[in-house]
């Protein structure tokens, strides 16, 4: 039954629990907050101590906070209960709407498990709801979707009595509206964690964009960012003081522009790989004066994990020395140093890159040219393996093709061959794979219209006494007047070789029988007027033979032909004759 001062106890205690309450939200920290909610119990709530043990992200609870007794909080705080041992208190005792009150009658099975406590022993309570110092009180406080944010335990009510119904409700909406602070505070905490890594990483992009820029501008070698995807693919967005230096173009200018549209003719194929690929090309770019310097690009595609691929960091480094050192290098093992001329291995290459093995007088019949496509290919109409003749045929008998045309139409009523076309297979000199021009030779000195290659084997007559009687230096004179010569009286597509010592050889294309003998005279005419070494007058002759490169021939086969030619052509003139010319 209600006293008549009640009504005033209730408004005091209303007026202190939103004293309390507001001071709730004006704690900055979790830790603030924590401790705001134990000194509102004992402020305003008419408890002597009072500690709240928070859920740990582990599922324990930790006591986070105490207020009432500084020798109590020392010992507790901090100190971890385990979640099984909390849901079994949370289960015992008595349900006061949503508090949980374990009478000391049945807390004494609790002394020893693993929840931190502090309390002190008393004498049996005098009447019915006297608090008793092993009385147990607390007060779940959950979160709106009904996670436990933590359990607020109290003890030591100053009227030391066990609450009534008011106070009991007064600390139900307490609890309530502490598990809202400590939801908001979490939430804070956790957004200026947020805030404070996200500083740190927009710091971190921030000195990361500042290296990167530094180290794109100053390069000492070029540097570009170029687009990739969609209409603008390989268009510069970006390029260094470097690149532009290399090319003789402002950035301002280059942005107009692609490495398509820079690259040399040439190269546009190996640039495409490169850009697909994100790998590694050496090509030629080309500069605002029309010249072109060669580069070695090295592409890093950098992806988005998102929308993939967005851009090409390119490397630019300037090669053009090393390439000039390359290519004199390769001269050098193609050329012959004194004359400048392509020298024999040069010669043998350029001559057998016009040769195949197969003659073009002997064309391959239908059956052997599918043997030579597989690489198994025997002579044609010849014997099988260990020299048999093939299985069903007999010596002497042939295929029913000849010398590489179809066979004649079969009769009527016989049924046709199915590879009775021609250009069936590859090798044929109608197949549409067979992309090799043979080379022919006319078949006698006799122009019969015949064009073909031509292989003038020169060999320079009277050389020998010029060097034994004025030395090596007016011998190697002689022979780069002769060179030059030579090259001044052949079309630009021919070749002029020195095969060494007083030997030269010239591959003169399209020719006929009568030209090759015209272009013989007209070069040993070119050779045979006096040369001036060091104010004296020296004069040699030549010798020339003309063979003729024919597919089927070796590259020392067709070279050896000429050489016997002009040794033939050599001995039938006198001696002074030829060093007359």
């Amino acid at each position: 039954m209600e006293t008549e001062s009640e009504p005033y106890v209730r408004l005091a205690t209303l007026r202190q629990l939103h004293q309390v309450v507001a001071e709730l939200n004006t704690a900055r920290s979790l830790a603030d907050t924590l401790q705001t909610v134990v000194d509102g119990i004992v402020r305003g709530l008419g408890y002597e101590l009072a500690c709240v043990n928070l859920v740990r992200p582990d599922g324990d609870l930790v006591v986070a906070a105490f207020a009432g007794d500084p020798a109590a909080e020392a010992l507790i705080t901090g100190r971890v209960g385990s979640r099984p041992a909390w849901e079994r208190r949370l289960t015992m005792g008595e349900d006061w709407d949503g508090l949980r009150f374990i009478p000391h009658t049945e807390g004494w099975v609790l002394m020893e498990d693993d929840v931190p406590q502090w309390h002190t022993d008393g004498p049996d309570p005098r009447f019915q709801d006297e608090w008793h110092p092993e009385d147990r009180l607390y007060a779940p406080m959950y979160a709106t979707g009904g996670e436990l944010l933590g359990v607020i335990s109290v003890d030591r009510p100053r009227n030391g009595r066990r609450p009534g119904a008011w106070g009991r409700e007064a600390l139900q909406m307490y609890a309530f509206q502490a598990a809202i602070a400590i939801s908001n505070a979490r939430l804070r905490a956790n957004m200026q964690r947020a805030l404070v890594r996200l500083e740190r990483e927009q710091q971190a992009l921030r000195a990361s964009e500042e290296s990167f820029r530094q180290a794109f501008e100053y390069a000492p070698s070029g540097m570009a960012i170029a687009e990739m995807g969609g209409d603008q693919h390989g268009r510069l967005l970006r390029t260094n003081d470097a690149l532009c230096r290399l090319l003789g173009r402002p950035a301002s200018v280059l942005r107009r522009y692609s490495f398509s549209d820079l690259v040399h003719p040439e190269d546009i194929g190996t640039l495409l790989r490169t850009s697909a690929e994100g790998g590694r090309a050496e090509l030629r770019l080309g500069r605002r004066d029309g010249t072109y310097v060669w580069v070695s690009l090295r592409n890093s595609v950098v992806a988005d994990a998102a929308d993939g691929p967005r851009f090409l960091l390119t490397h630019v480094e300037d090669i053009e020395e090393r390439k000039r050192h390359e290519l004199q290098l390769a001269h050098r093992a193609s050329h012959d140093s004194l004359t400048g001329l392509p020298n024999s291995a040069e010669l043998r290459s350029r001559l057998g890159a016009r040769l195949c093995r197969r003659p073009q007088s002997v064309r391959a019949g239908a059956v052997e040219a599918l043997d030579a496509a597989y690489e198994g290919r025997p002579e044609a109409g010849g014997a099988g393996e260990h020299g048999f003749p093939p299985e069903g045929q007999h010596p002497g008998q042939h295929h029913a093709y000849d010398g590489g045309f179809p066979a004649a139409p079969a009769a009527a009523g016989q049924a046709a061959d199915p590879f009775d076309f021609p250009g069936a297979f590859p090798g044929s000199p109608d197949g549409p794979y067979d992309h090799h021009v043979h080379t022919v030779a006319p078949a006698t000195d006799v122009d019969d219209g015949t064009k073909g290659l031509a292989v003038l084997f020169c060999d320079l007559d009277g050389f020998k006494s010029i060097n034994d009687r004025f030395g090596h230096h007016t011998g190697d004179a002689v022979l780069i007047e002769v060179a030059r010569r030579l090259t001044t009286c052949v079309r630009d597509g021919d070749t002029v070789a020195r095969l060494g010592g007083d030997e030269f050889v010239v591959l003169a294309d399209g020719l006929g029988a009568a030209d090759a003998a015209d272009l013989a005279v007209r070069l040993r005419n070119a050779i045979i007027p006096p040369i001036r070494v060091d104010g004296r007058a020296v004069r040699v002759g030549a010798s020339f033979g003309i063979g003729w490169a024919s597919c089927g021939m070796s590259a020392d086969e067709v070279l050896r032909s000429a050489d016997q030619r002009m040794y033939i052509e050599k001995r039938s003139r006198s001696k002074a004759h030829r060093r007359a010319g």
